[in-house]
């Protein structure tokens, strides 16, 4: 049975969009062992062609095409379920790119649905205030990923779901994300590489978003201690002995052509 490939980035390939030790030399050796590949990413900061290009800049051989983003998801999700509809999005970063076929708008009050992109400083309390406003009113509010944290070169950064969990409380409403973990995104990816969930192995360093968010999907899940990864974590993970495990853990992303010649093997 073939296998593919599917890449988290943010902490397993970098981390501050600097290449981690021995990622330039495993993801070439991957793509020389011939897995059909894709990277899947709530970053939500640059659009696809900007986090190739960030890549490209790190020594990876990455297309745009190959990058599936949280917005680039949502964007799809919108054109299907809320066609036409004047959306705001709150977001730290420019990501119009990845947003084709969605009508945006900068104001609030012209707003039919929300959309919340990743954290930052554009999450402050007038902007959330009206956020949990419109959500009151009954407008439909939408996150592009439920990701708590984000890893940075000097720690850990709060992201997106820090807020939600609030806002929901707030307004006693439930806000639908599309990014991982989500299975939306994991089922695109593995269409597009035109493979089976169970055939396909994500790879990334935050256990509940990529991995186990993968395995509910039905993909085989890779964690890797780099990153988010937090040994005190995973530990209290495994003491729990009904809850789910990742199938595979591995130090790094240098050590998966190794893993993906073992699983290749038993198949």
């Amino acid at each position: 049975m073939p296998l593919g490939l599917l890449l988290d980035i943010d902490g397993v390939m970098v981390t501050s969009w600097k290449a981690l030790p021995g990622a330039v030399e495993a993801v070439a050796e991957l793509e020389d062992l011939g897995y059909p590949r894709m990277f899947l990413t709530n970053t939500t900061s640059r659009s696809r062609g900007e986090i190739a290009e960030a890549l490209n800049d790190c020594g990876f051989d990455v297309a745009p095409d190959e990058i599936l983003t949280a917005a680039k998801l949502t964007a799809e999700y919108l054109t299907a379920n809320h066609p036409g509809k004047c959306v705001w999005v709150l977001n730290e970063g420019p990501i119009a790119e990845d947003m084709t076929g969605v009508e945006l708008t900068d104001d609030p009050a012209r707003a039919e649905v929300v959309v919340l992109g990743g954290a930052g400083p554009v999450f402050d309390h007038r902007a959330l205030s009206q956020v949990l406003e419109l959500m009151v009113r009954g407008t439909p509010v939408i996150a592009m990923h439920r990701s708590m944290t984000w890893s940075t070169a000097v720690g850990l950064s709060i992201d997106t779901g820090v807020y939600l969990e609030g806002l929901e409380k707030a307004a006693d409403r439930k806000i639908r994300a599309i990014g991982k973990p989500s299975p939306l995104g994991f089922r695109a990816a593995v269409d597009l590489m035109q493979l089976e969930p169970t055939q396909v192995v994500m790879v990334g360093d935050d256990m509940h978003n990529d991995v186990l968010g993968a395995q509910a999907a039905a993909l085989i899940g890779v964690l890797v201690k780099t990153g988010k990864f937090r040994e005190e974590a995973l530990d209290a993970l495994q003491r729990d002995e009904f809850g789910p495990v990742p199938d595979h853990i591995v130090d790094s992303l240098a050590d998966v052509p190794a893993l993906m010649r073992k699983l290749s093997d038993q198949t």
